[in-house]
């Protein structure tokens, strides 16, 4: 500085040496946009009533117990929405910070009539001779089924399809089953209750004969009434009645919905899983589903330090999921991952992105944003809504569908990470994602840098600050290279600061980094190894 002393004396004057250091930015801040009540009712155990959070203001919860301070415990979650358990999912794979934009649903307590007394849902089908050979139970209302002859050529003798309705309604056609068990067959029982979402559940019951004579005869059916002290009441009405695809868009001026997280810089996730309860319920289309996406991942791509995690529709087999991912969804981004399928928590099928989100936060915490986020367990899952096999990955993997399986003794596991780009560099979640927090990082580390004389000195300053941060993100295992040299470069000189650009006002930073990539494919390769005689060994 200036020396502008006015008098004899000793001056001590502090001056600034060394880098500026660039702090890490964080990376596992999730934005939650999901249905809520318009008036949460739930009380604390004090008797006070529950705080609750601001229709469509994010509201920023750090645990599970904040959440439910603001929007109330799972007794006050709205009728086929998945915003409880979604968070708890988040929670519980260790999520630390998440914004909740809460949609208000005002919920009608309704008082339904007295119900009659009616025994559980029961049927059967009969055989040809007229025999009960199938027993069939209900946990859902005015069901029917009815037998129907087997799908394709060539199939064994003794196999049938079922034909299930629902309130007058065909809800599923279940294909190709038969009474006993064989290999590559489907068995009737293990069948029926996985594809009907367990709705409906079977019982093979003696009776003469072999059970290819046993089988249920064609056009045999079953009418099964309600349960025992249930009436039919139509499943989330509300959502049929407010839910919207405006609710989710919202309006940046009006910080509501998707678009109103423009003004919460610290968010680095978006999910919306509330999007496919709408779709179950019967509300939206896929083409709503894909509409509501769509907004998400715009979303990401213009705030560029973000990240969608999207949920494939409920219900659809592996053929359905191809078809949905290459002809009705169609995305091609590096912002944005899919999975598929969803989870069993809690008793029902809840869509995966709260639970990815918080295995995000974990592997974050754990070893880095640079770690891609698979084969990590979900925690909380207790099955799957299909168990995909690997050759069935094998089709869904390299369009992008990030699977999530089953494997014995080793738990339920994300066993994909694969963002929605068709472009090869930005094929794997953690070199987008670590990309966005280094890109963060740098941004937040340097705005002292705007307005100072750009020249020589500036540029060896900036050089300096930004290679010392990266230095320590080579460090840690996220650049690749034995050496800095190799793992990265930065480069601030005339070059990239001409005389034109600088009469402009800009000062240009070329930065090129070495991400690490997954070992998404491990290879053994294995052969007979010959001993010093000659012969080959054991």
């Amino acid at each position: 500085m200036p020396y502008n002393y006015k008098s004899p004396g000793v001056y001590v004057e502090e001056v600034e040496r060394g880098a500026r250091p660039i702090e890490q930015a964080g990376t596992a801040v999730l934005a939650m946009v999901g249905f809520c009540r318009e008036t949460i009712q739930a009380q604390k155990p004090t008797g006070e009533l529950v705080q609750q959070a601001t229709p469509h203001t994010p509201a920023l919860v750090t645990n599970w117990t904040q959440f439910t301070n603001l929007f109330g415990d799972f007794d006050q979650a709205i009728p086929g929405g998945y915003l409880h358990q979604a968070m708890y999912g988040y929670f519980l794979n260790g999520g630390t910070a998440a914004y909740v934009v809460g949609l208000p649903i005002k919920v009608v307590e309704r008082i339904e009539p007295a119900a009659p007394m009616l025994p559980p849902g029961e049927g059967y089908l009969l055989n040809t001779d007229g025999v009960r050979t199938v027993r069939l139970k209900s946990t859902g209302q005015d069901i029917a089924v009815e037998v129907q002859p087997p799908a394709g050529e060539n199939i064994p003798e003794g196999t049938f399809s079922l034909l299930v309705r629902r309130g007058g309604q065909d809800f599923k056609s279940v294909p190709n089953v038969i009474l006993g068990k064989a290999k590559g067959q489907r068995n009737l029982v293990d069948v029926l209750t996985k594809e009907t979402d367990g709705l409906l559940v079977a019982e093979i019951l003696d009776a003469p004969g072999t059970l290819v004579e046993r089988m249920p005869a064609v056009g045999s059916q079953a009418l099964l009434a309600a349960v025992q002290g249930e009436t039919a009441i139509e499943q989330a009405p509300e959502l049929k009645e407010q839910a919207t695809i405006e609710l989710f868009r919202g309006k940046a001026s009006e910080r509501t919905g998707i678009a109103g997280l423009e003004a919460i810089d610290e968010v680095t996730l978006l999910a919306c899983p509330d999007a496919l309860a709408g779709y179950k319920a019967g509300v939206f289309s896929l083409d709503n589903v894909k509409q509501i996406q769509t907004d998400m991942i715009n979303h990401c791509e213009a705030m560029k330090d973000r990240f969608a995690i999207l949920d494939g529709p409920f219900g659809l087999g592996v053929d359905e999921m191809i078809s949905w991912r290459k002809e009705q969804m169609g995305f091609d981004s590096k912002y944005a991952a899919l999975y598929y399928p969803w989870v069993r928590s809690n008793g029902e099928f809840i869509p995966p992105s709260g639970f990815v989100a918080g295995v995000y936060a974990r592997v974050d915490n754990l070893r880095g944003v640079h770690k891609a986020p698979a084969n990590e367990i979900v925690m909380g899952a207790i099955g799957l809504e299909r168990n995909v096999s690997r050759n069935e990955q094998d089709l869904l993997n390299p369009i992008g569908v990030n699977c999530i399986r089953a494997f014995p003794g080793q738990g339920i596991r994300i066993w994909g990470a694969r963002t929605l780009s068709s472009d090869a560099r930005w094929r794997y979640i953690n070199v987008r994602r670590l990309f966005s927090s280094i890109e963060e990082s740098v941004l937040q580390g340097t705005n002292w840098i705007v307005f100072e004389p750009n020249d020589q000195i500036l540029w060896r300053q900036i050089k300096r600050d930004i290679s010392a941060f990266l230095n320590v993100v080579w460090r840690s295992g996220a650049l690749f290279g034995k050496t800095p040299e190799e793992a990265f470069y930065v480069k601030c000189d005339e070059e990239t600061n001409p005389k034109e650009l600088r009469d402009l006002g800009y000062c240009v930073i070329e930065v090129g980094l070495a991400p690490v990539k997954p070992a998404e494919f491990v290879v053994f390769k294995i052969s007979q190894k010959e001993d010093s005689s000659g012969s080959a060994s054991e």
